[in-house]
C-alpha cells in the first residue's frame, strides 16, 4: 500500500494511518523524496498519530526520511508521536536533530508556517 502525500501550498502533508511494514516504509521513503524533488516543497508534516509502535527497521527508515528531507531543503515536523514510538526512536539512537515536533497535524502545520515565515 502507498501512503498518500498531499501538497498544500509549499508543504507536503503525510498522515500515516496504519502500521508500517518494511516494503511500505521503503516505498514511502522513495515517494516522499521524489515528491519533495518534484514540488520543491519547503516543508513536510508527517503525522504518526495512528502508529502505536515501530520496530528497529521502521525506526531507521523514518530517521533516514527525516535526514534525507532535510538534505533536500525541506524542514520536517513530526506530529502525534505515541509514547512507545518515542521510546523506540530514542533507544535506537535515531537522530531527530533539526526535526520539529507537535501534538497534532494542525499544530504541526502552524509550527512549520512559523518556522518558514509564511
Amino acid at each position: 500500500m502507498r501512503i498518500p502525500i498531499l501538497k498544500l501550498y509549499d508543504y507536503l502533508l503525510v498522515s500515516i494511518q496504519w502500521e508500517l511494514d518494511d516494503a511500505t516504509a521503503l516505498g514511502f521513503q522513495e515517494d516522499l523524496l521524489q515528491k519533495i524533488h518534484e514540488t520543491s516543497a519547503s516543508g513536510v508534516v508527517i503525522d504518526l498519530t495512528s502508529i502505536d509502535f515501530i520496530d528497529s527497521f521502521i525506526a531507521k527508515v523514518l530517521g533516514d526520511v527525516f535526514g534525507m528531507s532535510k538534505l533536500m531543503g525541506a524542514k520536517v515536523v513530526i506530529t502525534g508521536i505515541q509514547p512507545a514510538v518515542a521510546i523506540t526512536l530514542i533507544e535506537l539512537g535515531i537522530s531527530l536533530e533539526g526535526v520539529m515536533t507537535a501534538l497534532d497535524l494542525e499544530k504541526g502545520l502552524e509550527k512549520l508556517q512559523q518556522e518558514l515565515g509564511d
